[in-house]
């Protein structure tokens, strides 16, 4: 069946996208009442049911109609009936609306206060202890609130918060960036871990410089600890000579276990056989661990809540 066409149509029939840019800008606003008529039959009730006035949804039916080039509908005195072409956009157009629906319905869900969600991310390392721990002691006053958990490196997580899929993470080095606010939360000690027969296993303590002939193993460029690895390194005099590079820590516990290397990590969350973690006396082995979020972003109120236990948690987020 071929549908009636208008004389006067505006909108361009290709599938340039400036195009459908311009076909959505126009059609957006009088979807909703096409709707609302379609599923009445009669213009005067879609008109009370939506509490708008006959004439405004009269004229929106006619420009919709106008702008489209066809007939939607067939009037039979007070009623009217979809026509073919009616009937075409009414599919499209109940999908896009329930579309709409749901995706509201889900963005209030996420930003309710008792059951709302909140995106975080934090570091391998904080994974198995710390962050189980927070979030523990967080849901004690916020029992429903829901956890979207993303363990990454840190410049992968700034991103993320760039892009909007986190709301707040934990990383190391606390980031210095205009577009970001950071918070310094604790301080984390890192060990020497050396192979339990390596020539300074007998040994507490030692100096960074005292392993300058070893092969380091080590993070990824790009990790805030590979970072802080060659910066000590440097500051110690010496660089370091990677043999292995890995995305976690506990794997290069492992190969330094295997007697392939020795590694700066913090300490690890259940003892490693295979190994020794040495105090390291010089330079200062240490790394900042903050929190970070998007500056200038509103909260919602679940991710004020645990931006605010967070902070609270200064100078004692590690266990």
């Amino acid at each position: 069946m071929v549908h009636q066409q208008r004389s006067q149509g505006r909108l361009s029939p290709s599938g340039d996208t400036e195009d459908m840019a311009e076909t959505v800008r126009l059609l957006a606003p009088r979807l909703a009442y096409f709707a609302g008529v379609a599923r009445t039959e009669h213009v005067t009730r879609a008109a009370q049911e939506m509490n708008v006035p006959q004439s405004t949804l009269s004229r929106a039916m006619a420009r919709l109609e106008r702008d489209l080039g066809v007939d939607l509908f067939a009037r039979h005195g007070r009623t009217v009936s979809l026509t073919t072409a009616g009937r075409t956009l009414l599919a499209s157009v109940e999908r896009a609306l329930a579309e709409v629906g749901r995706a509201a319905g889900e963005i209030r869900a996420d930003a309710d206060p008792a059951t709302g969600k909140v995106a975080f991310g934090f570091l391998h390392t904080m994974g198995a202890e710390t962050v189980p721990g927070l979030l523990h002691a967080f849901r004690a006053d916020h029992p429903r609130v829901r956890f979207s958990l993303v363990q990454n490196y840190g410049e992968a997580m700034l991103e993320g918060l760039r892009a909007g899929e986190l709301d707040l993470c934990l990383t190391s080095p606390v980031p210095d960036a205009p577009d970001l606010v950071a918070r310094r939360l604790d301080e984390q000690k890192l060990r020497l871990v050396v192979p339990a027969d390596h020539r300074l296993a007998a040994r507490r303590r030692v100096r960074l410089a005292e392993a300058a002939d070893d092969t380091f193993v080590t993070l990824e460029p790009g990790y805030g600890l590979r970072r802080i690895t060659d910066d000590l390194c440097r500051e110690a005099g010496f660089k370091p000579r990677v043999a292995f590079e890995g995305e976690e820590a506990e794997t290069l516990r492992g190969l330094v276990a295997a007697g392939l290397g020795v590694a700066l990590l913090p300490p690890p969350t259940v003892p490693r056989p295979g190994v020794v973690e040495l105090t390291v006396t010089a330079p200062r082995a240490a790394r900042e661990i903050g929190v970070a979020w998007l500056a200038d972003r509103p909260d919602t109120p679940p991710v004020a809540a645990f931006k605010k236990f967070l902070l609270s948690r200064r100078g004692s987020l590690l266990p």
